[in-house]
């Protein structure tokens, strides 16, 4: 009899061993995935937030192409440039970062030659319209730098939690992909001057 109680109690200790180890490994789980969720919504709400200073520049590129029409009429290649790259980077709104990155990269080097055709023009650099519009650009360019490396570094951080073991086999789990970065090419770094 006694030998049973012995048994018994190895057995309910290996019982409650398996059953502490799936507990552990189910906090595991719910914190894990809970973390990638963190950092996935945090990319999305980066992402958001470049949209958000895309779609101001997108208002303003009008007023801007409008203002130098007014002084810079015989120079309509340029200004049709701005119009189509500008119209390419709204339709490509909801496309993946990479795409968008491209069509970016048009508008802001369409934007860089519209605003480098205003120096050739005193009188629409002394148009106070013009300049407001050129530093609300200015201002608006620099915002949605700060927000493409905000999203990069949530993008990181997301791709470096959902890459590493043994969070990779949640992730793989729950089919949370790495996510691409919002990238500019070597054409797009120092294309849009903005001079006062």
């Amino acid at each position: 009899m006694g030998h049973t109680i012995g048994r018994m109690s190895t057995t309910g200790i290996i019982v409650a061993a398996v059953i502490a180890l799936a507990v552990l490994l189910l906090v595991w789980f719910i914190a894990t995935y809970n973390r990638l969720i963190r950092r996935r919504n945090q990319v999305q709400a980066s992402w958001a937030q470049i949209d958000v200073q895309l779609k101001r520049r997108y208002d303003l590129i009008p007023n801007v192409v409008e203002t130098v029409r007014g002084y810079a009429a015989h120079e309509a290649g340029t200004l049709e440039a701005v119009v189509r790259a500008r119209g390419t980077a709204v339709a490509s709104a909801g496309a993946d970062p990479a795409a968008r990155a491209a069509a970016e990269t048009a508008l802001t080097s369409a934007l860089g030659r519209l605003l480098a055709l205003a120096e050739a023009y005193p009188n629409l650099q002394a148009n106070a319209n013009f300049r407001e519009l050129q530093g609300e650009l200015a201002n608006t360019e620099d915002k949605i730098a700060y927000a493409r490396q905000f999203y990069n570094a949530a993008v990181q951080s997301f791709n470096d939690t959902s890459q590493t073991f043994p969070t990779n086999l949640i992730a793989g789990m729950t089919g949370m992909r790495s996510r691409p970065y919002f990238a500019s090419s070597d054409e797009e770094r120092g294309a849009v001057r903005v001079q006062f």
